[in-house]
């Protein structure tokens, strides 16, 4: 029955969705139940998207975010940094949520897993079996099937041949963006250059971290345009905690599904929210995230941008507003997807 998160159409839609979502985590999901007590709140009192209760993302370093009725016995965990010793856990008693979430995203931002050849500048699977961001990858190579799928992660010489190979295919390269610029320094270094491919799309996500000097992200992306001769260099935008994904298509403008939202959260005021345009910390609805939290409180700085006519979705009848990471909120932990590869 959650399934028709998958459906849903129109703000009465989504806010029905999230009331129904929020009763039963607080019904079922044991931390998060003790979290909205302990602020005092009267659930009956709870008729609006922005009354509900987000968990702060810590919590899943410490205690078990998991719905009372489901088992789960893989997790998806973060990569941290190579300072921290604990480090969020995130149990999944339903992988087709994950899953069809992944496949619905990617369809309805880029297109088709079939028709793309996915390569990827990450660690594989099995190396990494407990990364949402290697999941993703892996089971979108599954979808398309193609025989050239593969990692590269420090075969940067195999990756560029097969680059310069494939002109007349649709490439898809996901990479860390600390590892697309090694290979890029490896590009740089080779006698030939690598060829333009139109039909080339590299999504980035995320993960400088200490290893190479920190710049903006439009610096980062005028660098992938120029070094991977390409105008599509997109993001992705997710973590451990969550099981959808917003896609970026350009000019660090991130889009999300129908089932996510972001809010931007009053960094001094948790219960309230700022104007659009404004910065602030990043409220995360996930509903796809049935059996653990789908409320949650992260430690992201961010901002809305736009305005209602550009906002308005035409095809459906749901008001989804585009917005930007701006980074971490300070003394927060650094997220850690570099460290997949150290």
């Amino acid at each position: 029955m959650f399934k028709t998160i998958f459906n849903i159409k129109t703000e009465q839609d989504f806010l029905a969705a999230c009331l129904e979502t929020f009763r039963y985590q607080y019904e079922n999901v044991e931390v998060y139940r003790k979290f909205v007590d302990y602020l005092h709140i009267n659930i009956n009192e709870i008729d609006t998207v922005e009354k509900i209760p987000f968990l702060p993302i810590e919590m899943f370093k410490n205690h078990l975010v998991l719905d009372e009725n489901s088992s789960a016995d893989h997790y998806f965990q973060s990569s941290g940094t190579t300072q921290m010793t604990v480090r969020s856990k995130h149990y999944i008693a339903d992988f087709s949520l994950y899953e069809e979430s992944i496949y619905k995203s990617f369809e309805q931002f880029i297109g088709k897993p079939e028709d793309y050849i996915f390569l990827g500048l990450l660690p594989n699977y099995s190396e990494n079996p407990h990364s949402s961001l290697i999941y993703m990858v892996d089971y979108l190579m599954k979808k398309s099937g193609k025989s050239e799928n593969g990692y590269f992660l420090y075969n940067h010489e195999d990756l560029f041949k097969l680059l310069n190979r494939l002109q007349d295919k649709k490439i898809l390269l996901f990479g860390v963006s600390f590892a697309l610029l090694d290979f890029l320094d490896f590009c740089a270094s080779s006698t030939n250059p690598l060829l333009k491919n139109e039909s080339l799309t590299v999504i980035e996500t995320g993960g400088m971290k200490g290893r190479k000097e920190e710049m903006t992200k439009d610096e980062l992306l005028k660098i992938f345009k120029k070094g991977f001769v390409t105008d599509k260099i997109f993001s992705e935008y997710s973590m451990t905690e969550l099981l959808s994904q917003a896609y970026s298509l350009g000019e660090n403008i991130y889009q999300s599904p129908n089932w996510m939202r972001v809010l931007i959260r009053n960094t001094e005021d948790p219960f309230s929210y700022m104007q659009d345009g404004r910065t602030g910390a990043i409220n995360i609805i996930d509903l796809a995230n049935r059996h653990s939290c789908s409320f949650i409180a992260t430690r992201d700085l961010g901002k809305i941008v736009g305005d209602d006519e550009v906002l308005k979705n035409t095809q459906n009848n749901i008001l989804q507003k585009p917005f930007q990471v701006l980074g971490r909120i300070d003394h927060s932990d650094i997220r850690g997807c570099s460290l997949l590869v150290s």
